[in-house]
């Protein structure tokens, strides 16, 4: 089981047990309201238990028909999927098949990239968007739908795969027409949640990932992370160690340093999970991914010398899986490396790196993994939703919308002309005219 280290939090600069006290009654509050899903967004807590066999049965038929398969998605759509296969299957595309290919933005050279590489003759494309309606998603995804029609003709449906709401939204009603075979996206899951459901899991299946152990690995912490009592419940400690040190310690930087070239994705999905959950009203820390050993060379200066705003969440690997030798004589100055091996340095790196934060008084603490695999994998993606949506509760905010972010999006709408928009479009004509009258420009 992974567990959680957070000495380095206690510290004289850091908080005391009567702080982390001072929250046991809001806990209390929280606890039972995720107990009897107050929310209906907690339903993420109840994908790990959900039936997988309609996917995994989708899964094999693109293996046995598919030499390339190409997920269309953004955000949590596609950060998910990516975090799982970097984590279980580094290199893939290298070594098996199906080729997969995650595409995650509008850039028209990586489609075009893309579109160079796979044979369409021999490709399943998988669009993932809850909605049904993101424009980034749909937009590729009428290119590629297109392409498939010229290749296929009336066939191309069943290259096809929609993964979305379950009843409504346009892309389902696309699938209902056209016959796409469909896996859901929960109603009451957003996007940012939704790594452990077909979301994640169906390329995951499709490059051999054991999806069962994610689900167990996430079932297992949910049932370590259901104590009421927080100087028990790993998952309620860190969300208040988080809030507090913001609160308390104005610690307003979150740096998540995992020592894994592995887990370097899943950096980047809890980014995108903590930010767009907790930055409302003023409140929210700063995500920043990061890399162990990597970014104690490009980031440590400013961690340990910089502002007084970061608190560091180290991930260390008990067991690699791996190791190799670095040198079995004496090399000069470099002789102190003898008889040691690559797995020794990256944990020396670590624990040295985590005593020079202690030592400058940077608040830090440690998540012990025993290795990289699917069960702790889903441990992995389980704790940091559950500590995530309990802080955003700490805050005293919704940690399941995002409605800064749909403002972007209406106006997007507005500038590409469609229904229902005109008043953003017209917004975005009168901040042309405004900026062309007084822009500083070079």
């Amino acid at each position: 089981m992974i567990t959680l280290d957070f000495t380095n939090m206690m510290t004289a600069r850091g908080l005391t047990p009567e702080d982390i006290n001072s929250l046991k009654d809001r806990l209390k509050i929280i606890h039972a309201d995720i107990t009897r899903k107050k929310n209906r967004e907690f339903h993420f807590l109840d994908l790990p238990s959900e039936n997988t066999e309609q996917l995994s049965l989708i899964a094999d038929n693109v293996k046995n028909t598919s030499d390339f398969f190409l997920l269309l998605g953004i955000g949590g759509s596609a950060l998910g999927p990516k975090a799982i296969l970097q984590a279980l299957k580094p290199f893939y595309n290298l070594k098996h098949s199906p080729k997969i290919f995650i595409y995650d933005n509008v850039d028209p050279g990586t489609l075009t990239s893309i579109l160079s590489i796979v044979d369409l003759k021999r490709t399943t494309v998988n669009v993932v968007t809850k909605s049904g309606s993101t424009v980034e998603t749909m937009a590729s995804f009428l290119i590629l739908m297109n392409a498939l029609k010229e290749v296929h003709g009336d066939k191309f449906s069943k290259r096809i795969i929609a993964t979305t709401d379950p009843e409504k939204g346009a892309l389902r009603e696309l699938s209902a027409k056209t016959g796409f075979r469909t896996l859901p996206v929960p109603p009451d899951v957003g996007g940012r949640y939704s790594v452990l459901s077909p979301v994640g899991l169906l390329s995951s299946s499709v490059a051999g990932i054991n999806i069962s152990g994610l689900l167990k690995g996430a079932r297992d912490m949910l049932k370590k992370c259901s104590n009421e009592d927080l100087w028990k419940n790993p998952a309620y400690m860190t969300a208040s160690l988080m809030y507090l040190l913001d609160k308390k310690k104005k610690r307003n930087i979150s740096v998540l340093l995992p020592y894994s070239d592995r887990l370097k994705t899943f950096s980047e999905w809890y980014c995108q999970l903590w930010a767009e959950s907790l930055g409302k009203n003023g409140a929210g820390q700063t995500p920043y991914p990061s890399l162990g050993t990597t970014d104690q060379h490009s980031q440590l200066q400013l961690w340990i010398e910089g502002p007084a705003d970061k608190v560091v969440t180290f991930i260390k690997i008990d067991d690699y899986g791996s190791d190799m030798l670095i040198s079995k004589e004496d090399s000069g100055s470099m002789g102190y490396l003898k008889n040691h091996s690559l797995g020794e340095l990256i944990k020396a790196e670590q624990e040295a790196t985590e005593l020079a934060l202690q030592k400058a008084g940077v608040p830090n603490m440690r998540l012990n993994v025993p290795m990289i695999d699917a069960y702790y994998t889903g441990q992995l993606f389980l704790f940091f939703e559950l500590v995530t949506a309990v802080t955003g509760l700490l805050y005293g905010i919704n940690p399941f919308d995002q409605p800064a972010v749909e403002e972007g999006k209406n106006l997007t709408y507005g500038i590409m002309g469609r229904k229902g928009y005109e008043q953003k479009g017209l917004e975005v004509s009168n901040y042309r005219d405004k900026l062309q009258k007084s822009r500083y420009k070079i």
